[in-house]
């Protein structure tokens, strides 16, 4: 079946009718590039931006990028196109279909189910690629829980702030920061803890939208270490100049992700015999304990996903 924790620290999107973009994307160190049919796509474009697509992906050159092609929602008339041209022509070089306006469960079980009979019908391993859900209005956020739980193909949910502020009314034209009036804390943190407690309760990764202010990097890094800090899993980006911000961003510090290592190995020691089969011990001034394993453990494995190495490691006490 489809595989969740890959490392999603920038996601890139990329204009499927753009052939120039896609051969860019290329190039970039962006953990995933998604090739959209959807919003960055007219729809006189749509049909050859599917054959663009299909070719680019089967070109290959996308190196360990995760690759995902942005399909229109179900209440267009392109959806069923989008998703059989693309999956049979490509479905081999297809890592997952990411899936906008996702309103109910249903419509990512019909996804499924679609994806399931051209793999069978195209002889591909069924269940290999994977589901992306975009949240991205008011009924979408109420079942969020529901949708993660649609099928074991969902790998991300994702918030789309654009529509969404649309969908509730939010009094603002800048996607990404604060309507104004709302002096005191942050107005999209109901929407991102939402989607971050459906996520992890069901072992998904979750996703931060854009942020459209593509030149104001620092204003990237503020937004982006929002979402960071309650533990998104990444964030999309329009613009190479956003990827490094991105990347960075929601890597662990070295220091952290060191420090992370050397509790899983102390607590490794301390509780085995030869450390003497302790529940809790002392790392230098710090007292560590399961709940300690556990919180260096989320750390750890978002420094092993995003490439990390490990600059400094801890050694048993001598006997």
């Amino acid at each position: 079946m489809s595989t969740p924790n890959r490392a999603r620290r920038s996601c890139l999107a990329v204009p499927g009718s753009s052939q120039k973009f896609i051969d860019k994307a290329r190039t970039l160190p962006a953990d995933q590039v998604f090739l959209d049919l959807e919003d960055a796509c007219a729809p006189l474009a749509k049909a050859d931006a599917r054959k663009t697509i299909v070719a680019a992906l089967n070109e290959g050159g996308w190196g360990d990028r995760i690759r995902v092609v942005r399909i229109n929602d179900w209440t267009t008339e392109w959806t069923y196109r989008d998703v059989t041209e693309v999956v049979e022509g490509a479905g081999a070089n297809l890592d997952a279909i990411m899936l906008p306006k996702v309103q109910t469960p249903e419509q990512v079980v019909a996804l499924d189910l679609l994806l399931t009979q051209i793999e069978k019908t195209m002889g591909y391993e069924v269940g290999r690629i994977g589901i992306e859900a975009q949240i991205e209005n008011a009924l979408g956020l109420t079942n969020v829980n529901a949708i993660a739980t649609a099928s074991p193909r969902v790998e991300t949910i994702i918030f789309g702030p654009a529509d969404f502020m649309a969908s509730i009314n939010m009094r603002s034209l800048v996607v990404g920061e604060q309507p104004p009036g709302y002096d005191v804390g942050d107005a999209y943190h109901h929407i991102l803890m939402s989607i971050l407690m459906a996520a992890r309760a069901h072992d998904k990764q979750a996703i931060d939208g854009p942020y459209l202010q593509i030149k104001d990097v620092d204003g990237f890094r503020r937004v982006a270490g929002r979402s960071a800090a309650l533990g998104f899993d990444g964030k999309w980006v329009l613009h190479p100049g956003q990827i490094d911000a991105a990347n960075e961003t929601f890597s662990p510090a070295q220091s952290d992700y060191d420090h992370a290592e050397n509790i899983l190995d102390a607590y490794e020691y301390y509780t085995s015999a030869a450390g003497g089969a302790r529940g809790a011990a002392m790392l230098g001034d710090e007292m560590i304990d399961e709940a300690s394993r556990k919180m260096a453990l989320v750390i750890a494995s978002k420094g092993r996903a995003a490439g990390m190495q490990r600059t400094d490691r801890w050694t048993p006490p001598a006997e």
